[in-house]
């Protein structure tokens, strides 16, 4: 046996097992990876970033996405790209929406937020004989309910606790705090009637030798329709007094007004998840209108969109149409 071979065959071997470990090294992250997805927003390209409003329903694609994603109310969309895609792959962007010129934006996989500005289709120009309709003075008007409270009056009682004073308690409860003397209970309540509550309830003792009683305990009813009190007494006969105001709560539609924000040929407000009979109130060439906007949010001079936000709270905007501006 050729023993000079040994060595080399050893190196051979310890080459080949560091090569296999490197290349499993090397190809782990492709296996443990999963795959990747990119998350970006689509906005309206402008000039002023205030008017670079959310688009929805933007179909995003791109050669090397699993399949293709929308854009929400946000503009938010998730693209799931194919299994063996990596970082710093080049890929191409498409996206496309019916009332915006087609995009195609070439960029790299990476982790990163994808902000992409799309640019509307140009209107058809009206004829420049025809002067623009002036658009003025817009505001918001909408009801929402609202509890509130009827002053009904105030509710008043008093009680008496008779008992003598000076008396050993001699362990027959029930007794003073300190157990020496002899002490006698009472109770009273008050009613505020069906429908009614009470508000700010309070007892008092308010005749006789007051320091020598206690109030042991005073509580509303859960609908706060009933108030009732306990005490004791370890002395002479003392008098107590029970008051409250009573109101009746109700249910009541409330109308708010208020002013949009209006950035170019755009009007943008917010709305509480509880807001009905909407309506925009504008002057058309001086004449005060109002518009209501109904669950298709149809406006004769202006075309809107409405998202909801995660609060519930919605978001609306609204492009003046052609032949109208605002003053």
């Amino acid at each position: 046996m050729d023993i000079n071979r040994t060595p080399k065959v050893s190196l051979w071997i310890g080459s080949t097992i560091i090569l296999t470990i490197v290349g499993a090294l090397l190809l782990l992250p492709w296996y443990t990876h999963g795959s990747i997805s990119l998350r970006g927003a689509v906005t309206v390209q402008d000039t002023d970033s205030r008017k670079e409003q959310p688009i929805a329903d933007v179909e995003v694609t791109a050669d090397l996405a699993a399949n293709a994603a929308k854009s929400d109310s946000t503009g938010l969309f998730t693209l799931p790209l194919r299994g063996f895609v990596r970082r710093g792959h080049p890929l191409v962007l498409h996206f496309r929406q019916p009332h915006y010129l087609p995009l195609d934006v070439s960029d790299f996989v990476g982790d990163k937020l994808y902000i992409v500005h799309m640019s509307p289709i140009p209107a058809v120009a009206l004829s420049t004989t025809r002067p623009a309709v002036k658009v003025a003075n817009v505001r918001v008007r909408y009801s929402g309910r609202v509890m509130t409270e009827f002053n009904v009056g105030s509710a008043v009682k008093t009680f008496q606790i008779e008992n003598k004073g000076n008396v050993p308690c001699k362990g027959q409860r029930p007794c003073s705090p300190d157990g020496k003397w002899r002490a006698t209970p009472g109770s009273a309540a008050l009613d505020a009637g069906t429908g009614n509550q009470f508000r700010s309830a309070r007892a008092s003792c308010i005749a006789g030798p007051c320091p020598f009683t206690k109030i042991d305990s005073d509580h509303l009813s859960q609908g706060q329709q009933t108030y009732t009190v306990s005490a004791i007494d370890w002395s002479d006969t003392a008098t107590f007094l029970l008051e409250a105001e009573v109101v009746h709560p109700m249910v009541s539609q409330i109308v708010h007004e208020s002013y949009p924000v209006i950035f170019g040929e755009g009007l943008n407000f917010t709305l509480p998840s509880t807001a009905e009979g909407v309506s925009i109130e504008a002057e058309l060439d001086g004449q005060m209108i109002i518009f209501p906007l109904g669950p298709e949010l149809f406006l004769s001079w202006a075309s809107c969109n409405a998202r909801v936000n995660p609060d519930q709270t919605k978001v609306y905007r609204c492009d003046l149409k052609p032949g109208y501006s605002f003053q």
